[in-house]
């Protein structure tokens, strides 16, 4: 199997491993394969249309992010170079995890993906002085159902790893709303 699969404590959300070919001239690794990624995930059907690429310096947090449907975006990601806390909040209504949250340390040296379904926040930290971070989107970005959640909403609790210095937010991720503001907006997934 060219990856392994590790559940988190959001039960529709994945880490996977890619098997890595490595010596002394360097590594290869399968970054994304359809029939692959079905036969590991047990997922099928879904269609990636937009894969995209951010570089952000140390400290920098983007997120919490999603869209709302009939644009909701299900996301893997990965780091290519550098290494971020990764984390998505389970924002469905009715949702047995519904507000919970996990985060995962992606970095170049462990190669690891998160598979993020559609329904969730996601955002991330960057711990190293930059990071090259992909991913593969199953919707295209359409920025009138765009939503933000504030990053450090006490109501979700974050423990985001501490770098001695405030994070770094776009004025959009200043902006972000309360899990209580999202909920009573009814900006939520059913």
């Amino acid at each position: 199997m060219p990856y392994t699969v590790t559940p988190t404590a959001i039960a529709d959300v994945l880490i996977l491993t890619p098997r890595v070919f490595g010596d002394e001239r360097g590594f290869f690794l399968e970054s994304f394969n359809q029939r692959d990624f079905e036969a590991a995930t047990g997922l099928s059907g879904i269609a990636f249309v937009q894969d995209n690429h951010s570089r952000s310096r140390r400290g920098v947090l983007r997120g919490l992010h999603y869209q709302l449907p009939p644009h909701a975006q299900g996301k893997l990601v990965r780091v290519a170079r550098g290494a971020v806390f990764d984390v998505a909040v389970d924002i469905r209504r009715g949702s047995p995890t519904f507000g919970r949250w996990v985060g995962v340390e992606l970095s170049e040296s462990n190669h690891r993906q998160l598979w993020i379904p559609p329904g969730l926040a996601h955002g991330f930290l960057t711990l190293t002085d930059s990071a090259d971070f992909l991913y593969k989107a199953t919707d295209y970005y359409a920025p009138e159902s765009e939503r933000c959640i504030r990053w450090d909403d006490p109501t979700i609790g974050i423990d985001w790893p501490s770098l001695g210095m405030a994070p770094l937010l776009s004025a959009k991720d200043r902006k972000g709303a309360l899990m209580s503001q999202v909920v009573q907006a009814g900006s939520l997934f059913i």
